[in-house]
C-alpha cells in the first residue's frame, strides 16, 4: 500500500484522485510514525519548496524520510524537496540526492514557469519507465528546475536547457512532472511504482 506524505503543501487530492482511478490501494501519512504502515511511500508537492520544507521540518518527517529503506515517489516540490538545495527561498531541503533546484528566471530564454506538455529522453533504464515509450509527453508546471547530472539524471527535458526531469538515487525515485496529470503515460508510471 503506498503512503502519501500529507503535509499541507501536496496535491494530494489529484494523486489520490489518480490512484483511486487505478485501484491502486493508498492512505495519508500524517506523522512520522504512519511511514512504517506503508510500503512504499510518495512525497507530493506544489508551491513554495521553502516553506514546503518547513512543513517538513514542523511535523517531525525529515530524518524519518532520510532514513526510509522502503520505495519513495517524489513529484514536482515533492521531488525539489529531495535535493539538496533551493534558490527558492535559498532552502536547504531533504538532501538525499546532492544536486540543486535552480530558478529558470536569466537561465533561458522561454516563457517561465514552463508549463504544458513536454516529452522526456530516457538516460537510463529504470523501472519506473518500464512500458512507457522514450520521448513520451508528461504534464509539467514549474519555475524551478532540478540542475542536469548524468549521475542521478534518468530522464531529461530540454526547456531552453536541459534539465532532470526524473531522478533517482537507492530506494528514491522523484520526476518534476505531474504524472497523475499526464494521461496514460503517467498512470502507467504510477502502476510501474505501485508494482515497486
Amino acid at each position: 500500500m503506498i503512503g502519501i506524505v500529507n503535509y499541507e503543501a501536496g496535491n494530494i487530492f489529484s494523486i489520490t484522485a489518480a490512484l483511486k482511478r487505478l485501484n491502486i490501494a493508498h492512505g495519508m501519512v500524517n506523522t512520522p510514525e504512519e511511514l512504517e504502515q506503508y510500503d512504499k511511500i510518495i512525497i507530493p508537492g506544489v508551491g513554495h519548496a521553502g516553506a514546503a520544507m518547513a512543513k517538513l521540518e514542523a511535523r517531525g518527517m525529515v530524518a524519518p524520510i532520510r532514513q526510509l529503506k522502503k520505495p519513495v515517489l517524489g513529484i514536482c516540490v515533492g521531488m525539489q524537496l529531495l535535493t539538496g538545495f533551493s534558490e527558492e527561498g535559498n532552502s536547504d531541503l531533504v538532501g538525499i540526492i546532492p544536486l540543486k533546484t535552480l530558478h529558470f528566471d536569466e537561465r533561458i530564454q522561454q516563457k517561465v514557469p514552463h508549463m504544458g506538455w513536454n516529452s522526456i529522453v530516457f538516460e537510463n533504464t529504470c523501472p519506473l519507465f518500464q512500458d512507457i515509450p522514450n520521448n513520451s509527453y508528461f504534464y509539467f508546471v514549474h519555475s524551478y528546475f532540478i540542475e542536469y547530472d548524468a549521475t542521478y539524471t534518468i530522464a531529461r527535458c530540454d526547456y531552453g536547457l536541459p534539465f532532470s526531469a526524473a531522478i533517482s538515487k537507492d530506494n528514491f525515485w522523484a520526476v518534476q512532472f505531474h504524472p497523475e496529470k499526464s494521461g496514460t503515460a503517467g498512470e502507467q508510471l504510477l502502476l510501474n511504482f505501485a508494482k515497486f
